[in-house]
């Protein structure tokens, strides 16, 4: 078994190859191969196939993506529903496509798909499993890119989907084959016809079955902020209990059978491993169910006596066969955070002696869950850059409370379904247990609510956490050094502050919100907001994934009611503090707003706001020439956004614009209608970001416009290629400058780093 650690590093290092691709790895690792052979290191010519089986599956998973050529082509698909989820009017599908062309002869073939997610509007009733055929148009995968926020074209890679979409109104969709049996779906469709609480089917589907996606959004948010959603994700701790189960039933019916010979008996172990299979069949083999049958029958194993490994080579063992099957879980949060808990509990348990009685028991238990719960906030801090104060105190209530009851119960509900009566009294006690854990839950909320600390933050506060729980976890350690360590990280870790932008000095974000606009200005005691983003048919604004609630935003300035500027203004009333909303009169917001007039002027920290358009008489002008023209000056640097406002407007507000620009929020989105000649020329910004959708539609930023800022050597940065744009001015007299998105080497060229946006011509 010393072949385990190599194995699980060389899958490792052939996900990172495989992802990454650098020139000649193929003739690297063929004359590689072919040394080990030549050699007769049999050991490292098994490495190498290992590495490259799993280089080679990333490869293909990079090769499969939508090509950018097939943009707003109408595609025929035929594959199978794997999930199906209703959002009102709204369906998402998940599909596994069989089958994939061009309506167009011309076009490039998409034959490589294996995984797309599609929105389907009104959708004809679709179950999952059923295979259909769809027109669709398809983008590649690609996702908003703002600090601090779910990255959602990473988590497309991870699972798998090589393009995102919607579906055609015409040609209609056309189911071509019914869903095939399903024991799982059978098992869901049980539980809805039983005379059970919502809550309760929601809970038994999830913790019995592994349908997490029957929870509702408000389950989520309870689980989420008290630190328990690993309880009810189909993990070790469910197929181990099945399995566990099974075994020692299985070694009583050997004790009396075999009573001198009992011990002996191999049938029981094989019959717990077939019991996890079965189990974790029946929740869908998922990622997570996959990765804890891996582990549990290894840990059967080891647990089993026989010629088994170490706990650390299982654990590796586990590893490399994970990363081995599924290669692009790599990616995803919870396989690194399922095996970093099963190395905590190594860690803590390897080397200690057994506890003996109630007391000890009680204690190792109790030592165990609070640095397991420590080193996981770090983990799931650094995951998803959120922390979960009640979680040490509700998880050492919650964990034995599902794992000895909930999870038993919900089980013995089904052994026991066939007599109904039997099988209702384990269901009737699951729910009073399960109705009792959530209100625990919520008075563990509402009293420790879940904490989303700021970007600045997450990385010295989940260092100082591991540290903590290592100081505690490793063996061996004198107490005095334990102690210690813990009284100088404590401090430290209240001591951490958020960073504020000096006196005199301005954060300016333009963050990507695809095809809208949303620019965050941020001093030291002031936090404004230029326009709100877009809202989108499906009725999502992105403003709503920027902030947790409860922020507090001085003033919103809706430059006007168009809505890709104003798509995000309802949910910044219903979710954040906004002390002033401000529009041009005539702009209908919906709530409650003053109107913003040229001449209009204010201080902050330093930093001066004037507002250059509209008129106080803003009626004969169309809504985009009604915008609000801010511009902003902090210490000798001045920035300028427009707006929607046309070239002619411009040409009006030239007369009032102090010179020179720093940085100029292009008109528009960078519309061949706004930035005329006269503004570029007289203005000549040092930087002009355009806030434009990736791949839109309407061509942003125009080629015309990209070439008069290139002519007067402006550094032009695109939402679209760049992601968030986040300048400081004030600073010393400098502007800093930070992207979201790392430029790629190819857009810097001749022109030096700054020139990221070209003309396609």
């Amino acid at each position: 078994m010393g072949v385990a650690m190599p194995m699980a590093l060389a899958a490792l290092g052939g996900t990172g190859l495989g992802r990454w691709a650098p020139p000649g790895l193929v003739e690297a690792w063929a004359l590689a191969l072919l040394c080990a052979l030549a050699s007769k290191r049999w050991r490292m010519a098994g490495l190498a196939l290992v590495l490259a089986v799993t280089a080679v599956q990333v490869l293909l998973a990079r090769g499969a993506e939508l090509p950018a050529g097939l943009l707003r082509a109408d595609l025929a698909l035929a594959g199978r529903l794997e999930t199906v989820e209703g959002e009102g009017r709204l369906t998402r599908l998940l599909v596994r496509v069989d089958d994939c062309r061009p309506l167009e002869a011309d076009r490039l073939p998409c034959h490589r798909l294996r995984r797309v997610r599609l929105s389907v509007y009104e959708a004809p009733p679709m179950q999952p499993g059923e295979r259909w055929a769809l027109t669709v148009r398809l983008r590649p995968p690609d996702g908003f890119a703002n600090p601090g926020t779910f990255d959602y074209r990473a988590w497309l890679w991870r699972e798998g989907i090589q393009a995102t979409g919607y579906v055609r109104r015409e040609p209609a969709p056309r189911r071509l084959a019914p869903a095939p049996y399903s024991l799982r779906r059978q098992a869901v469709a049980f539980l809805d016809a039983q005379p059970l609480a919502p809550l309760t089917t929601r809970w038994l589907a999830a913790l019995t079955l592994g349908a997490g996606d029957r929870l509702s959004r408000d389950d989520w948010e309870r689980l989420n902020a008290s630190g328990t959603t690993h309880l009810v994700v189909i993990s070790g701790l469910h197929v181990g209990l099945v399995a566990a189960f099974i075994l020692l039933l299985a070694r009583g019916v050997a004790r009396a059978l075999t009573p001198e010979r009992w011990r002996m008996a191999i049938w029981p172990w094989w019959l717990a491993g077939l019991a996890a299979v079965g189990y974790a069949a029946l929740a869908g083999l998922q990622p997570p169910a996959l990765r804890a049958l891996i582990m549990t029958v290894i840990g059967l194993w080891v647990a089993s006596g026989r010629h088994a490994p170490g706990s650390w080579q299982a654990w590796w063992l586990a590893l490399g066969l994970v990363v081995l099957h599924d290669p692009l879980s790599v990616w995803r949060p919870g396989l690194w955070l399922s095996f970093l808990a099963v190395a905590v509990l190594i860690l803590i348990w390897q080397g200690r002696p057994r506890p003996r009685g109630l007391r000890g028991w009680a204690w190792g238990l109790l030592r165990t869950q609070l640095l397991l719960a420590t080193l996981m906030a770090a983990a799931v801090l650094l995951a998803f850059a959120r922390l979960a104060p009640a979680a040490p105190l509700v998880n050492l209530v919650a964990v034995p409370l599902v794992s000895s009851l909930l999870v038993p119960l919900g089980l013995l509900g089904w052994l026991f379904a066939p007599l109904a009566p039997l099988g209702a009294a384990c269901w009737w006690l699951f729910e009073r247990i399960t109705l009792s854990m959530t209100e625990l839950l919520d008075l563990a909320v509402s009293r420790l609510p879940l904490w989303w600390p700021s970007a600045e933050l997450i990385a010295p506060l989940a260092l100082m956490l591991g540290l903590m729980a290592l100081l505690w976890a490793l063996p061996g350690l004198a107490r005095r050094l334990r102690v210690g360590g813990t009284l100088l990280l404590l401090p430290a870790m209240l001591g951490l502050t958020v960073p504020v932008p000096e006196p005199g000095s301005l954060r300016v974000r333009v963050y990507d919100v695809g095809q809208g606009q949303l620019v965050e200005l941020h001093s030291a005691g002031f936090r404004m907001l230029y326009d709100s983003g877009p809202r989108f048919a499906s009725g999502f604004a992105p403003v709503s994934a920027l902030w947790p609630a409860g922020q507090r935003f001085d003033r919103v300035m809706v430059s006007h009611g168009d809505l890709d500027h104003a798509g995000g203004v309802a949910w910044l009333a219903e979710r954040h503090d906004v002390g002033e909303f401000q529009a041009p009169a005539g702009e209908n917001l919906d709530v409650t707003s003053t109107v913003c007039v040229a001449g209009q002027q204010w201080q902050r920290d330093g930093v001066s706001y004037r507002v250059l358009w509209p008129p106080a008489d803003a009626a004969p002008f169309s809504s985009n020439d009604r915008s609000c023209v801010l511009e902003v000056t902090a210490g000798e640097e001045r920035l300028l956004i427009t707006g929607d406002v046309s070239s002619d407007i411009e040409r009006v507000i030239l007369q009032r614009l102090p010179l020179p620009i720093t940085v100029l929020v292009a008109g528009h989105h960078g519309s061949r209608s706004s930035s005329g000649p006269q503004l570029v020329q007289w203005t000549t910004p040092q930087h002009v970001v355009f806030s434009a959708g990736r791949h839109n539609a309407f061509g942003h930023p125009s080629d015309a416009v990209v070439r008069r800022f290139h002519r007067v050597g402006s550094c032009q940065w695109s939402t679209a290629l760049d992601g968030a744009v986040t300048f400081w001015l004030g600073r010393d007299s400098s502007v800093s400058l930070d992207t979201a998105r790392a430029m790629p080497w190819r857009r810097g060229g001749v022109e030096g780093k700054c020139h990221a946006v070209e003309s396609r011509h």
